[in-house]
């Protein structure tokens, strides 16, 4: 039924890279996911109220903070959709995150509520009416809830969505709270215990808790997090593949939100090659990668002489010694200015987030390390942080 859906109401819907395919993905789900829950909202509400049960009418304003999730996606979608401007140079795609944590503290908040409802319940217990329709509603309500949480992380898989995935993920939650309640009303119906306030109280708290593991997911992204390792993976590998390209460096990948990914990256070439020669092959790289991987890409060309016998035995000697420090993952740029006196050793060291040592404490320890192998080093360190959330050496 979802592919159905999506050939029906989805134009081009295999070019998922392009952002008004993206956005009509985004606003199938949010337009089924509004109709479906108002829906079961509905169901269970008057349920709830005409069987005086808690249990169930916890569970449909459940319901309807998802329906009003989807509505708020479905916006979200919309203006994260409009072009960049003068004062949005990046376009405003990250309002998708926006919207994400919107719809989380608007959980959180009803869950609270139900919370207070659900206690009053518990020192004033009702006796609950049992009978099949409600059974029935639930089980109609179990089943619908499964296919959203199948249909949304589908949807967020195929477009890369954080939003669509914790959709589906609260779908999936929304199927063991529901479960939970019809679980308990038949345990009343054979124990003729009053559980209906204490299972509002857990429906209560199960919806405050996904909304805080919401709040985390959708914040994340606007707080900065690790790029995915896959699009990092790829850039690096491309990169390398390219005969005339000796090492990279410095990836730095800014994510403003869905299919607005910047990066830059340092690539070495040799300091001996036809310099034109080699700024055309970092143009066609740069082209390349930002057509092939849907992002855009700067690459800045760092020459290095690797051919000099002194840089070699400098590499080597680093190399080795980085190897009893954990927290260095790598070191690049290496360069040897000659002297009389001293030669000038310069390079950079990328350190990983664990490194409890100090930038210039760092950095004393490398230099004494480096003068043991020859006194006439002069080190000159500059300290690099890993962003790209890999912690493992090269």
């Amino acid at each position: 039924m979802r592919k159905l859906l999506i050939k029906v109401f989805i134009k081009d819907y295999e070019n998922i890279r392009d952002p008004h395919v993206r956005e009509s993905y985004g606003k199938l789900a949010g337009v089924i996911g509004i109709v479906s829950n108002a829906f079961l909202c509905t169901l269970k509400i008057l349920t709830g109220l005409l069987f005086h049960s808690i249990a169930i009418l916890a569970d449909g304003i459940n319901n309807l903070a998802d329906a009003s999730s989807s509505f708020i996606t479905l916006i979200g979608f919309r203006l994260a959709s409009r072009p960049a401007d003068e004062e949005h140079p990046y376009g405003h795609a990250r309002i998708e995150y926006l919207t994400g944590v919107i719809v989380s503290v608007l959980i959180i908040v009803l869950g609270v509520q139900l919370c207070m409802r659900s206690f009053d319940k518990i020192l004033h217990p009702d006796p609950l009416d049992f009978n099949y329709f409600t059974i029935g509603i639930l089980i109609v309500s179990i089943l619908i809830k499964i296919w959203q949480s199948l249909f949304n992380i589908k949807m967020g898989e195929i477009i890369s969505s954080s939003t669509l995935k914790a959709t589906g993920t609260d779908s999936r939650n929304d199927v063991i709270a529901t479960s939970a309640v019809l679980f308990g009303i038949l345990i009343g119906k054979a124990t003729n215990l009053q559980l209906d306030g204490y299972l509002g109280m857990l429906v209560a708290l199960f919806i405050i808790y996904s909304g805080f593991q919401l709040v985390k997911e959708t914040a994340d992204p606007l707080l900065g997090q690790a790029p995915d390792p896959e699009l990092v993976n790829a850039i690096s590998e491309k990169i390398m593949k390219h005969p005339d390209v000796l090492g990279v460096h410095d990836l730095v990948v800014h994510n403003y939100g869905p299919a607005r990914i910047f990066a830059s990256v340092h690539v070495e070439v040799d300091a001996h090659n036809d310099m034109i020669a080699s700024h055309d092959m970092i143009d066609n790289l740069e082209r390349t990668l930002s057509e092939s991987l849907r992002i855009h890409l700067v690459v800045h060309m760092d020459p290095v002489d690797y051919k000099d016998p002194l840089t070699q035995i400098v590499k080597q000697q680093l190399k080795e010694i980085i190897t009893e420090y954990d927290t260095i993952l790598d070191i690049h740029d290496i360069r040897v200015v000659h002297g009389y006196t001293h030669h000038n050793v310069i390079f950079d060291v990328v350190i990983s987030p664990q490194c409890s040592m100090s930038e210039e404490e760092l950095k004393s320890h490398l230099a004494k390390d480096l003068q043991l192998c020859n006194p006439l080093y002069q080190p000159v360190i500059t300290i690099d942080k890993n962003y790209t959330g890999d912690i493992e050496k090269h």
